[in-house]
């Protein structure tokens, strides 16, 4: 890192799982860290650390609340402040579709607004590999996986979920802003493991196994740890990018690809629990899902499964995550090291609230 790098981050999301991760790496360090911050909520996985960091109420909805952080004069004065945009609702939910297409694609457009306005000196944007788009599969299931690269461009499939299109249009409100002068950069994570609050998005692989649920999908799960989403786009902010189209600019962040019984057992071994026996074929998810819907229609409750988490569960695609390798010389944590660290946060109460 060169010393004429800015000092300063400013972290949408920070107190989410993967924006807590980002924003620890920086304040180790040595950065400024500010974030953005809705004043009913909580410093999440921050608590500790909450006091190293200025805080700024607002929402990414709320745009004087991002004008304010990122148009002040300090920043100005001390040549530019970065911005990390890790702020997003993933779900697999009908009832969030709206939600979604609402704080993912207008507050990314926000985001992007006020960062070209206040003339920032990098962006660093936190989409997924599910903006790249799940083309439909050719040949026989038991064909080779389908292959998805940085290069991979979006196709209208009935493979791609809601939360898909969004991050999609998410990452053209970022590819506007590249257009018209913002430097930028993306990382496309797989299904992010590491420590947190197991009761949301991927993490709940590790409560599903700590109940000793019986049921396991026939699919493949790609997956990398917190820690490698945190370190990776570190060193893409610190790295000078010459003029690139797009597709260089965003990076695959995929550690592994293993099928979902293998990675349920790794994680019921380390947890000392009895692992999922009983394999689901994809006719019976098909059967499933409406189902549920109905029961979740009844009882309020949020659905087990849903027709796009269940065609997700039996997909057979493969995420190359080598490009942040050789560009940065990110050496990714393997499987067991990640799942050892999750077993030993378990010991602690706050991770299973």
């Amino acid at each position: 890192m060169t010393s004429s790098l800015p000092k300063t981050v400013f972290i949408t999301g920070a107190t989410g799982f993967i924006g807590s991760h980002i924003a620890r790496r920086f304040l180790a360090a040595g950065y400024q860290v500010e974030a953005l911050h809705r004043p009913e909520r909580s410093h999440g996985m921050l608590t500790d650390v909450a006091d190293q960091i200025i805080w700024h109420e607002g929402d990414i909805l709320d745009i004087p609340s991002l004008e304010a952080a990122l148009l002040d004069e300090p920043h100005r004065r001390t040549g530019g402040i970065d911005v990390i945009h890790a702020a997003a609702i993933v779900s697999f939910t009908p009832k969030d579709r709206n939600r979604m297409e609402t704080i993912n694609v207008a507050g990314t457009a926000n985001v992007v607004n006020v960062c070209l306005k206040a003339g920032v000196r990098k962006l660093g944007y936190v989409s997924s590999v599910a903006a790249l788009g799940r083309p439909t599969a050719k040949g026989p299931r038991s064909a080779n996986p389908v292959m998805i690269t940085e290069k991979q461009k979006w196709e209208d499939s009935p493979n791609n979920s809601t939360y898909a299109k969004t991050k999609y249009r998410a990452e053209l409100e970022v590819w506007r802003g590249v257009a018209e002068g913002l430097d930028a950069v993306m990382v496309n994570p797989s299904v992010v493991l590491g420590v947190g609050d197991w009761t949301r998005s991927s993490l709940q692989l590790i409560k599903y196994v700590y109940d000793e649920k019986r049921f396991y999908p026939e699919g493949l799960i790609n997956y990398v740890d917190v820690l490698d989403v945190a370190e990776a786009l570190f060193q893409l902010m610190a790295h000078d990018h010459a003029p690139e189209p797009d597709a260089a600019r965003r990076y695959i962040l995929n550690a592994g690809t293993i099928p979902y019984k293998d990675l349920l057992h790794k994680l019921a071994t380390v947890l000392g629990k009895r692992p999922p026996s009983v394999r689901v074929p994809p006719v019976l998810t098909r059967i499933l899902w409406p189902l549920e819907a109905v029961r979740s229609w009844a009882t309020g409750k949020a659905p087990l499964i849903t027709r796009e988490t269940a065609r997700s569960a039996s997909s057979r695609y493969q995420y190359d995550g080598r490009r942040i390798e050789q560009v940065v010389g990110l050496q990714y944590h393997s499987l067991d090291q990640t799942l050892r660290r999750v077993a030993d946060a378990l010991g602690d109460p706050q991770y299973r609230s």
